[in-house]
C-alpha cells in the first residue's frame, strides 16, 4: 500500500529517507555526496512521485521503494 509522505511526521519520514540513502547498494556515485544532500535529492523525487512511502501488511512496516518497484510488487501481489 502507498501511504502519501506528506501524511508522515518530518522524524519519520526522514528516517525513512536516511534508511533509503543509506541500503547496501544504493550509493553508486563517482563523486563523495554529503547525507544532507543526498536527503534534499530523496525528498524531491518524492515530491515528483518518483519515489513512494510503501507500507508492508506482513512485516507490519514502511520503506521508500522507487515507483517502478512499487508498481512491480503491486502486480506480483495482486497476480497471487
Amino acid at each position: 500500500m502507498i501511504i502519501p509522505y506528506e501524511q508522515l511526521s518530518s522524524d519519520t519520514l526522514q528516517g525513512l529517507i536516511e534508511e533509503f540513502i543509506t541500503r547496501d547498494g544504493t550509493d553508486y556515485g563517482v563523486e563523495e555526496v554529503s547525507l544532507a544532500t543526498k536527503v534534499e535529492q530523496v525528498k524531491k523525487l518524492l515530491k515528483r512521485r518518483e519515489v513512494v512511502v510503501v507500507f508492508d501488511f506482513s512485516t507490519e512496516s514502511a520503506s521508500l521503494l522507487t515507483r517502478h518497484d512499487a508498481e512491480l510488487i503491486a502486480q506480483n501481489n495482486t497476480a497471487d
